[in-house]
């Protein structure tokens, strides 16, 4: 797994297991660092105050709370602000500069987590006698700002060996410079801002991580503590995906919904009732937003169409969610999705988009059509007219058509290894850790798991929204958890499908075991989905064959076939026994719909049969038009099963029937009743119906393909 991971000598292997802060690269590599950290003493020597202007996600958070926390220890007086994602938008605000240097008599502007895109507030700045720092780490322009020094891993001018620090990356690091030593206790914030916007961990942010994650598990910050607290977190539990599923998700809701500069309090202040308060605050916000983001999901869905790329727009959604939304979309749907709120004919918004198509890229050609635009291949944000969505999406399809982009192409999933249920232990985990923290660019190991059975699957969380199955491999148990995919506990149980895991441990009750996480499952061959359950909605292709009895078989040309009816007799069943062999489809939907459930009946006992004969011997004639119900429930038989038996007495000669009346033939010859063609059809129309009512589909499956 090292080597997949491209560590392939000593040294790369004695770095990566044994990660050292003494193999941080030097903070003056950085371009303008000297100037910078010149200036700031400049500015703590002359008594001026220093603005920190931050971000409002967790990453602005973070760098922010790093940058003021540096600043205070040299003896510096500063202000923080976050700007506000609804009324001073991403990035340097010329509103926001002039009331600070107007009204509180700033001297020196630091931006964290932003700047190198503000180009009119930081000419204004700079006009104005007030000096601008600026610490980013966003893609360059092609224009940088006339700032008074600019700290970015990726300076034209700049020789930082590493490219990919997180905005508190870049904090921390002039923090370093200013400080003179490595204030490791920083590398809690750090580690937070760093996962949290998603950064590759490898080189010096997978030291900064991993470092910063045992910081955090022993925080002295009484905010994190409280935060902590709320989210249900025991600090020895901390891990990368603490940080990625708990805490950023929490700080990033603030800044989504609300006025995001509490959490500097947060991060930094030493108040434990103020600091608590907060973090409730903090966590209430995240559960207005998860409200927000289910309620918008709903009313989203009801605008998907067949379009290759989804437009999407209403107007008073929340701007501040629809990143997460267009990108809960995408997974469902598997589709490149726009989501915008419209104001006052203006929309604006967030696109996600799948690998295989770059919608900065379609995009960036039609700026005019543009008010603002900006971001990568599969992520952007953009406002534009309402009246210009048509020709957007004309444009779209264009660049779509043109480029032959074929849109139904999925991800490539990498599999680390095969793995045995029997290699799945603690063992097996605590040895893989050594590769942690895992993100980007250093995944957390994924295997493939094959030929198992399930023994027993149920759906759990709310509403049922989530899988778990027990699962047997020779004489290994194991449990397996698929998030969001409770509505397959059938076919899971019916298909047993090769599944990509990773391995986790469970701790309950104070038990510890090891359990499979299913990041996706893959059926070979056929996908057959059991459609008996009445309940089930699943949407049947609009090009399906769908097998009836009545069903020709000839110039089949679909890749799914429905088994709509189960087969009434061995003919029907041959006929769908040569469909299946003939041809190779890659669905099949068992619908196996049964008119008359002789299955249920049965095809006739010795007892009945006798019973039947000797209630009709007693009358000379019996009117089967209108009577038969009637001798149904006095011999508590099924009426079904008794319209049987009556045409196999009258086929064996028993009886005859006139007129609807029925006589029996009292001098007929002795035969038994398996003679009868009816009766035997019937015991094998009875072994058909309940194969196809109660068997597995994939038993179905394997019988009709190997006859």
């Amino acid at each position: 797994m090292l080597w997949k991971r491209q560590i392939r000598t000593e040294e790369d292997l004695t770095t990566f297991l044994n990660p050292s802060l003494d193999n941080l690269h030097d903070p003056f590599l950085f371009y303008s660092m000297s100037r910078a950290v010149e200036r700031i003493r400049q500015a703590v020597a002359n008594q001026e105050i220093i603005l920190i202007y931050g971000d409002y996600d967790a990453d602005g958070m973070t760098s922010a709370s790093i940058m003021k926390t540096a600043l205070d220890e040299i003896g510096a007086e500063s202000l923080v602000y976050l700007p506000n994602r609804f009324t001073d938008g991403y990035g340097p605000n010329l509103d926001v500069y002039k009331y600070f240097i107007e009204n509180e008599g700033i001297g020196l502007i630091i931006t964290v987590d932003n700047g190198v895109a503000g180009h009119e507030a930081v000419a204004y700045a700079q006009e104005s006698g007030c000096d601008v720092i600026i610490t980013d780490h966003h893609s360059l322009p092609e224009t940088l700002p006339d700032a008074y020094a600019i700290i970015h891993p990726e300076h034209p001018d700049g020789h930082y060996p590493f490219k990919d620090l997180a905005g508190c990356g870049v904090a921390f690091k002039v923090a370093c410079a200013l400080l003179e030593y490595i204030p490791s206790e920083m590398l809690d914030l750090v580690a937070i801002g760093t996962i949290a916007d998603m950064m590759s961990l490898t080189d010096e942010n997978r030291i900064l991580v991993k470092f910063g994650l045992e910081i955090l598990k022993n925080t002295e910050r009484v905010g994190l503590e409280a935060l902590l607290k709320v989210a249900g977190i025991e600090s020895s539990d901390i891990t990368e995906e603490t940080i990625g599923f708990q805490i950023a998700p929490r700080l990033n809701a603030l800044g989504r919904i609300d006025d995001p500069n509490p959490a500097i309090e947060l991060l930094t202040g030493w108040d434990e009732d103020e600091t608590r308060q907060i973090a409730e605050m903090i966590d209430q916000k995240n559960v207005e937003r998860k409200a927000i983001v289910a309620e918008m999901m709903q009313e989203a869905e009801s605008q998907l169409d067949d379009s290759p790329v989804q437009f999407i727009y209403q107007t008073g959604w929340n701007p501040g969610v629809l990143g997460i939304v267009a990108g809960q979309l995408l997974q469902k749907t598997g589709k490149p999705i726009v989501m915008l709120s419209e104001e006052n004919g203006i929309l604006k918004g967030s696109a996600r988009s799948i690998p295989n198509f770059n919608i900065f890229e379609a995009l960036t050609h039609h700026r005019d059509l543009l008010l603002a635009f900006g971001g990568h291949a599969q992520a952007a944000g953009m406002t534009l007219e309402l009246a210009k969505l048509p020709e957007i999406k004309a444009a779209v399809a264009d660049f779509i058509k043109q480029n032959k982009i074929d849109m139904s192409e999925k991800n490539t999933l990498i599999l680390d290894d095969e793995i045995m249920l029997s290699d799945v232990t603690l063992e097996t985990i605590k040895s893989l850790s050594q590769l942690a923290p895992f993100g980007q660019e250093n995944p957390k190991p994924q295997f493939l798991v094959s030929d198992y059975q399930v023994i027993q699957s149920r759906a759990m969380g709310q509403q049922n929204a989530h899988l778990k199955f027990k699962m047997q491999q020779d004489k290994t148990q194991l449990e397996a958890i698929y998030f969001g995919h409770g509505q397959e506990t059938l076919d899971f149980e019916q298909t047993a499908p090769d599944l990509a895991v990773t391995l986790s441990v469970n701790t309950w009750n104070g038990n510890t075991s090891v359990q499979l996480m299913i990041i996706d499952a893959r059926v070979e061959g056929s996908q057959l989905l059991d459609l008996r359950n009445q309940q089930n909605q699943t949407q049947i292709p609009e090009n399906a064959f769908i097998f009836t009895n009545e069903s020709e078989n000839h110039a089949i040309m679909s890749e799914v076939l429905v088994i709509a009816e189960t087969p009434n007799d061995a003919d029907a069943l041959a006929k769908l026994e040569k469909i299946v062999a003939e041809h190779d489809f890659t669905a099949i939907y068992f619908q196996n719909q049964i008119k008359q459930a002789y299955y249920l009946t049965g095809g006739g006992t010795r007892d009945q049969f006798a019973k039947f004969y000797k209630t009709i011997y007693q009358y000379p004639e019996f009117d089967v038009r209108y009577k038969l119900k009637n001798l149904a429930e006095f011999l508590n038989i099924p009426d079904i099963l008794l319209v049987k038996m009556v045409q196999i007495f009258e086929e064996l000669a028993f009886v005859t029937i006139k007129d609807g009346l029925m006589t029996v033939n009292q001098s007929a010859a002795k035969r038994e009743i398996s003679e009868s063609e009816i009766y035997q059809a019937l015991q094998e129309l009875v072994k058909i119906q309940a194969f196809f009512a109660l068997s597995p589909v994939s038993d179905i499956y394997h019988k009709l393909k190997e006859n």
